[in-house]
C-alpha cells in the first residue's frame, strides 16, 4: 500500500507579529500553521515577531498541527537561530530560484526544508529544486507574486496559471514531495474560494495555503475524502481482495480495475482515517 502523507488540506498562514493570532491559531482546525516571518512582518518588527513565534508555540501546544517557521529570506541567520529554539516541523523559504539555496538552508538546520515557487524562474527550474536536497519535503505556490510577474490578470478559472501550477506540481510529484496550492485573496468569496480549492484539488494539490480562519472548514472538507469516495474505495478494495488468485484485472462496478487502483484506493481509505483521528 502506498503510505498517505500527513493531512495537509488547510495550511494557514499567521502573520509572527501578532500574538493574539498566534495564541489563538493554536486551536483552530488547520491541519498546518504556516508561522510567517516574511511579507506579512514589517521590517521594523521581525525582532518582536520571533519573540512571540517563540512564546506561542515554545510549550508545544499545538497538538497534531503542523508547525512551518516561513523566514524572511533564505540567508536570514535571526531566523535560522530562532527556528532551533523551536519544535517545527519544518522551514519554508520564500522565492526559491535555484538549488544552491535549498543546499544552502539544508546546511543551516535539520529542519525539513519548504519551497515557495512564486516567480517565473522559480517555476522553470523547479525540477531541478525539486532534487537539490533529501531534506526537501514541499513545495508551496506563491501564486500572488507568480502572476505579479507574469502579469497575469486575476481571473476566477485562473487560466493564466495553469501551466505554472502543473509544472510546479510534476516537478513535486516527480521526486515525491507534497505540493500545496496557493491562497485566495477575496475573504468575500466563497463561492470562488470553494471553487478554487477544487481546482487544486483536481490538479492534484494535497492542499491550499490561507490567510484567514474562516476558510479553513471550507478547505478540510473539500480536500478530504467524501463519504461516496472512501465507500466506493472499500468496495474495490474488498473486491479485490476476493478476486480469483492470479488474476490481475478485475471487472468491479463495471469499471476495470489493476492493482494501480487498489493501490490509491487504499491510499485514500488511509488518509480518511488520519483525517478521522484527528476528530
Amino acid at each position: 500500500m502506498i503510505a498517505p502523507v500527513r493531512p495537509r488540506r488547510s495550511m494557514l498562514y499567521v502573520p509572527g507579529d501578532k500574538p493574539r493570532a498566534l495564541a489563538k491559531a493554536m486551536a483552530l482546525p488547520a491541519d498546518g500553521l504556516i508561522l510567517d516571518l516574511e511579507d506579512a512582518v514589517a521590517p521594523g518588527n521581525k525582532h518582536a515577531a520571533r519573540q512571540a513565534i517563540v512564546e506561542a508555540v515554545a510549550d508545544g501546544g499545538h497538538g497534531a498541527r503542523e508547525l512551518i517557521l516561513r523566514v524572511s529570506a533564505a540567508d536570514c541567520a535571526e531566523d535560522f537561530v530562532l527556528a532551533e529554539r523551536l519544535p517545527l516541523d519544518g522551514v519554508l523559504l520564500p522565492k526559491v530560484e535555484d538549488a544552491g539555496t535549498v543546499r544552502g538552508a539544508a546546511e543551516r538546520t535539520p529542519h525539513p526544508i519548504w519551497c515557495m515557487i512564486e516567480t517565473p524562474l522559480g517555476v522553470l527550474r523547479a525540477p531541478e529544486i525539486a532534487a537539490a536536497s533529501a531534506s526537501l519535503a514541499g513545495f508551496v505556490a506563491g501564486t500572488n507574486d507568480l502572476a505579479k510577474d507574469l502579469r497575469a490578470r486575476h481571473v476566477p478559472d485562473r487560466a493564466p496559471l495553469l501551466t505554472s501550477l502543473s509544472l510546479v506540481l510534476l516537478a513535486a510529484r516527480a521526486h515525491g514531495l507534497a505540493a500545496i496550492d496557493g491562497v485566495h485573496l477575496d475573504l468575500d468569496d466563497a463561492a470562488g474560494f470553494e471553487a478554487a480549492c477544487r481546482q487544486g484539488l483536481a490538479l492534484g494539490f494535497d492542499g491550499k495555503s490561507l490567510v484567514h480562519p474562516g476558510t479553513i472548514d471550507a478547505a478540510n472538507r473539500i480536500f478530504a475524502p467524501s463519504p461516496d469516495e472512501i465507500a466506493r474505495a472499500r468496495e474495490m478494495v474488498a473486491a479485490w481482495e476476493a478476486r480469483p488468485a492470479g488474476t490481475g484485472v478485475a471487472r468491479i462496478g463495471g469499471t476495470m480495475v489493476e492493482q494501480l487502483h487498489v493501490d490509491e484506493a487504499e491510499r485514500l481509505l488511509a488518509f480518511a482515517e488520519m483525517i478521522e483521528a484527528r476528530g
